[in-house]
């Protein structure tokens, strides 16, 4: 049975997607964006001292993969908040392309604005709260 083919990346197997997220996850649980600067820098927050809505979302992913929640909810509340729906979309797509089921992702245009709106929100909150 040929291994299946994803939709994104059409020459990259689901076997080969998942080693790439593995050795990415591996990574980042062992150099530590906190202490180690091979990780990309923020060029909103460099230029404008501001935090945007994805800063820290290396560290608080870091602190995950540690099991430090409250760590990284500090980090990164938004992050945090939304990876147990990254968690099940990933989960759900590793499913449907085992299956060899059609894993077509329809977002409807109001979840979109709904999710861009909070990501802008925590972006202005996190600003002027903290």
């Amino acid at each position: 049975m040929e291994a299946a083919k994803t939709k994104f990346f059409p020459g990259l197997s689901l076997a080969g997607l998942l080693a790439v997220t593995t050795a990415a996850a591996a990574v980042l649980y062992f150099l530590d964006p906190a202490t180690v600067r091979i990780y990309p820098v923020c060029y909103f927050h460099q230029f404008t001292g501001w935090q945007c809505p994805g800063c820290g979302g290396l560290r608080a992913a870091h602190q995950l993969l540690h099991g430090n929640v409250r760590e990284a909810f500090q980090l990164n509340a938004f992050a945090v908040l939304a990876a147990p729906l990254f968690g099940w979309l990933c989960v759900r797509f590793v499913f449907r392309t085992f299956r060899q089921q059609p894993s077509s992702f329809t977002v409807r245009p109001a979840w979109l604005w709904t999710g861009l709106a909070a990501l802008v929100l925590f972006g202005f909150l996190r600003n002027v709260l903290g």
